[in-house]
């Protein structure tokens, strides 16, 4: 007679986390930092189709790292979420906060119920009328939410990039300061690795624009951008 297998919940846990913890570090980084003029978004990511960085609604945007198919599913139920809202009360009603307890609910249930836990990260962002009324949400894959201020990286050697931004970042930083340290930190991951133009996908939250805030930004601004934040540190 077989005696049953027994393993303690608090294995089963560890268990799941260890494995979404592996598949979230085999992806590659995405670093989010407040700017002068709004919130940037830096993804690691040569894809011109399969987006890690994506507009929500008028003033959120959401960023994520780790299995492509399971953050794309989180990021159309956060579009249809927002949209619902939006309709059924008032689109100032859809907030960063109320989104971010959403996805928590969401991932929570799925890391506690399933015995495959979601592997992915997401940052949650909502730009305010000014720096101080910014909101940055970072979610892990058991639902836990943080309220992180300035900047958050996730994904890959997220060690090493996180210490690169400490060092680089600072308050009121323009664009392309931002996106210039921002870059340098997801070089960090590798001694002398450059990132091309190319390899990068960026966009911003910009508190100048009217309705919808967000716009992606193209190879040959990216570029620009890099050029001149090369020209202020020199």
């Amino acid at each position: 007679m077989t005696m049953p297998f027994y393993v303690s919940p608090e294995q089963i846990m560890k268990d799941k986390a260890d494995y979404a913890r592996k598949g979230i570090a085999r992806g590659r980084s995405v670093v989010v930092l407040q700017y002068d003029g709004g919130i940037l978004f830096v993804a690691d990511n040569p894809s011109r189709a399969l987006h890690k960085i994506s507009e929500i609604y008028d003033r959120i945007a959401y960023a994520a790292v780790g299995k492509y198919n399971e953050f794309e599913t989180l990021r159309l139920a956060g579009v249809r979420y927002a949209d619902i809202n939006g309709y059924q009360y008032d689109r100032g009603d859809v907030t960063a906060r109320g989104l971010a307890n959403a996805y928590a609910q969401t991932l929570g249930t799925i890391f506690t119920d399933s015995s495959k836990p979601y592997e992915v990260e997401l940052v949650v962002a909502e730009a305010g009328v000014d720096p101080d009324s910014d909101q940055i949400y970072r979610l892990t894959f058991d639902g836990s939410v943080r309220d992180e201020h300035g900047y958050v990286a996730m994904g890959g050697q997220v060690e090493a990039v996180e210490q690169a931004l400490k060092e680089r970042f600072r308050e009121g930083l323009s664009l392309s300061a931002a996106l210039r340290a921002a870059v340098q930190s997801l070089e960090a991951q590798e001694a002398d690795r450059r990132l091309e133009a190319k390899a990068l996908e960026v966009a911003v939250l910009d508190r100048s624009r009217e309705h919808r805030l967000f716009r992606r930004l193209p190879a040959p601004r990216i570029e620009e951008l890099l050029a001149q934040g090369a020209g202020t540190e020199s």
